[in-house]
């Protein structure tokens, strides 16, 4: 069985930002040589997500407004953790809320994709670098 791992590195522009990934997946899946297997796809970080869904700009402002209706970062002094000296007590639960990975099949050297899915990276405490770990098995 073979392993491939890989970092992507993201320094968003603004604190909440969702960011199609899909490409670089693929990339990394092409670079790996598995044929048939698994890939997982996490944030390495508390305040951020990886998830599957539509690349329709639509649903990424419902998406914004949803989650910031959910857990507004403003007033900061709402959340406890905010307590410790951060600001992003909020983020925290936007991320619970989006996911942490997903994890998708290879099928025939390619991800194995609904015909809307795809992967993005969710920021919810951005203007800081941050990685999302791509992890290949399979043969």
């Amino acid at each position: 069985m073979r392993s491939h791992r890989k970092e992507l590195w993201f320094e968003t522009a603004k604190r909440m930002e969702l960011v199609h990934i899909t490409a670089q997946v693929e990339a990394a899946v092409r670079e790996s040589g598995v044929r048939e297997g698994l890939c997982l796809v996490n944030a390495m970080h508390i305040t951020a997500s990886v998830f599957i869904n539509d690349d329709e700009p639509g649903l990424h402002a419902d998406y914004a407004r949803w989650l910031e209706e959910l857990a507004p970062h403003a007033p900061t002094s709402r959340y406890r953790h905010n307590l410790t000296g951060e600001d992003n007590g909020d983020a925290h639960l936007k991320r619970q809320v989006m996911g942490r990975e997903v994890v998708v099949a290879i099928t025939e050297g390619a991800l194995d994709l609904g015909p809307w899915e795809r992967i993005f990276y969710g920021e919810f405490d951005g203007m800081r670098r941050k990685r999302v770990l791509v992890k290949i098995i399979g043969e």
